[in-house]
């Protein structure tokens, strides 16, 4: 019996490709149908990709809700249909006076924190059961719901460089689940006084899973072509480190693995956060369990890892 297929692909995704083609890839380099990305990057973006393989599919939805670090550039003088460069020009306005390094930092400063945005037309939010970017591909424009997303920190990383009457720069910002980076660099052009876009886009850090982790397409090819490629997976339990652990005796292991609602070890109360990852005594995560609001003093799954059940 061949050793269970469990655990992420930190993939560096090229620019030129989706994120929908990048698992595809995966799959056939691990033979498995059971793959799953961790946060869509636009073709135009490389960076980091996880990509949750085998019964590691079962922790998409909580490494997708992880932060993320970006490095981007924003270009002041005019905007995009997409808010990036590949999109058409709809606004312009020479950036006709100095704008120093000062009053830059001091916009990007007043990001931080909570945050409203609202998606661009060219996102895959679906609204009425239908995605924003095929409205925009129609021609229609519709009314999108306003999101509160969370900007960690947002620090430029350049100079400023003003030219022919446009002014570009380049940051770094962590930021929450469900942000646009798009977005963000129109609604700094904003704030400034100017129609922008975002001209460059790079992931540096999805969760747990850094620039340094990752592999490109190429390396992965080279090692399934000589039957190594589950050497490039790195664990679920690095994968799930942001939450806290407790590791249970060999008898409540197997109750875990079964899927039952157990009695709340004691230190868990000394611990913060919605979901507890409960590892056996091989450091081995077998599922995240949350606090049970039916019965005081228990506690039931979340989701399942290395269950039975």
């Amino acid at each position: 019996m061949s050793e269970e297929l469990i655990g992420v692909l930190p993939l560096w995704k090229p620019r030129g490709i989706t994120s929908f083609d990048a698992v595809q890839r995966a799959r056939r380099f691990y033979k498995t149908k059971k793959a799953g990305h961790t946060g869509t990057l636009d073709p135009d973006v490389e960076g980091v990709l996880p990509i949750c393989i085998g019964k590691a599919t079962k922790i998409v939805e909580y490494l997708t809700a992880d932060k993320k670090v970006y490095a981007g550039e924003v270009t002041l003088g005019f905007s995009t249909t997409t808010e990036d460069a590949s999109g058409e020009v709809v606004d312009q306005k020479r950036v006709d006076r100095e704008i120093t390094e000062e009053e830059v930092d001091r916009v990007l400063a007043s990001f931080e924190g909570e945050l409203s945005q609202v998606p661009p037309m060219y996102s895959a939010i679906k609204v009425n059961g239908k995605k924003l970017y095929e409205y925009a591909r129609a021609g229609l424009s519709v009314e999108r719901p306003v999101r509160q997303i969370t900007i960690y920190s947002l620090t430029r990383t350049s100079d400023i460089r003003q030219e022919d009457g446009k002014l570009t720069f380049s940051y770094e910002v962590e930021c929450s689940k469900g942000t646009y980076v798009r977005t963000l660099s129109v609604q700094i052009g904003e704030k400034l006084g100017y129609p922008a876009h975002m001209s460059d886009l790079v992931r540096l850090e999805s969760g747990a899973f850094k620039k340094e982790d990752c592999f490109t397409l190429e390396q992965i090819e080279a090692k399934a072509e000589i039957g190594q490629e589950r050497s490039l997976l790195l664990s679920v339990e690095h994968a799930l480190s942001r939450f806290p652990v407790i590791t249970v005796s060999p008898e409540l292991e197997e109750k875990v693995r079964n899927g039952a609602i157990i009695d709340t070890p004691e230190e868990v109360n000394k611990l913060a956060g919605d979901f507890i990852a409960l590892y056996n005594q091989n450091q081995e995560c077998l599922a995240l369990y949350k606090h049970d609001p039916k019965r005081a003093g228990m506690m039931k799954p979340e989701k399942m890892i290395r269950g039975l059940v």
